[in-house]
């Protein structure tokens, strides 16, 4: 039904995103480092559902409707783009902070922690991208039911984010005492996630792969 290469192709892509600090990561490493391990494992749990109301929504045609409107998928695209820049100026700027810089936050319930995770995953570019422009690409026609296909492409990333997301919730108080410190590794830190988010950025705005692939 579908092939060893396209589940280590989507695993290795979401690998590379989850190490791409974003809106996700930038979030839950925050929240553990504030409120500690239990606040960013119940975040990520609402980050979890997110990814799965993106997956049912590709699964339910999604795809499809910005293939055949194009400008709707170039909208989005750019404005993803426009954001991670945004991000990438927040982390380079004179007075930037690292997502493990320490941080005064008010402690939030259990409920508001899975929401806000929730609503961080919906409203993340990245994720959006994924779904919509790069999880269709892995989808072989020739091998049966594009749905299900997509469906055990979209539970493989989602296992390898939540794993990728957990490991760094689990190491953020380490982290974050280490850059306390050593404040040079932490401006280091700050340039190097910068920079990989413009490059993502500009990535995402150049490319050419677009929603018609779903069509396939």
């Amino acid at each position: 039904m579908i092939g060893l290469g396209a589940i280590a192709g989507i695993a290795l892509v979401e690998l590379g995103m989850v190490l791409t600090p974003g809106p996700n990561m930038i979030y839950l490493v925050s929240r553990s480092i504030a409120q500690g391990r239990r606040a960013g494992l119940v975040s990520l749990a609402g980050v979890g559902l997110g990814f799965l109301v993106y997956l049912f929504a590709v699964s339910a045609g999604i795809a499809t409707v910005f293939a055949l409107v194009p400008e709707i998928y170039l909208t989005i695209k750019l404005a993803g783009a426009g954001y991670l820049l945004w991000l990438a100026w927040k982390a380079v700027r004179p007075g930037g902070r690292s997502a493990f810089a320490p941080q005064e936050l008010e402690k939030d319930g259990t409920r508001k922690l899975f929401l806000m995770g929730f609503l961080t995953c919906l409203l993340n570019p990245k994720v959006a991208i994924l779904y919509i422009s790069l999880l269709p690409q892995f989808v072989d026609p020739e091998r049966g039911h594009v749905g299900l296909q997509g469906l055990l492409l979209g539970l493989t990333q989602i296992a390898v984010g939540l794993a990728g997301n957990a490991f760094f919730i689990v190491t953020a108080g380490s982290v974050a005492g280490f850059f306390g410190r050593h404040p040079l590794w932490q401006r280091l830190h700050r340039y190097v996630m910068g920079t990989a988010l413009a490059g993502f950025a500009i990535r995402m705005a150049t490319e050419r792969s677009g929603a018609a692939v779903a069509l396939r």
